[in-house]
């Protein structure tokens, strides 16, 4: 659905490394966190509290909520409107959120 366009090597961003669930993906720096999600091929991103349904972004400019995940321990974050950086923690919902979890 979404694919890379493929640079020089003079004009490559430096790429960050994030860990997404239990698995190590190299991202390029200055992406936001949908999007670089999205690269990786992490989908979908959250299934809903009532159904069960998948869920992945639709708008990527922070209207719909559909790109949720957990980053860093903080729940409900909406990916579209985050930053990449190095060393971030990122867990795909299931459900309803956890009681005691951050804002």
């Amino acid at each position: 659905m979404f694919k890379p366009i493929n640079l020089p090597a003079a004009e490559q961003q430096k790429t960050v490394l994030i860990r997404v669930e239990d698995r190590e993906v190299h991202v390029s720096e200055g992406q936001t966190l949908a999007m670089a999600l999205l690269g990786a091929g992490v989908v979908p991103f959250r299934r809903t509290a009532v159904s069960g349904a998948p869920r992945t972004p639709l708008c990527l400019m922070g209207v719909c909520f559909d790109c949720l995940v957990e980053v860093d321990g903080s729940q409900n974050v909406q990916s579209c409107l985050v930053e990449v950086r190095e060393g971030m923690q990122v867990r795909l919902p299931s459900g309803a959120r956890r009681a005691g979890g951050s804002a």
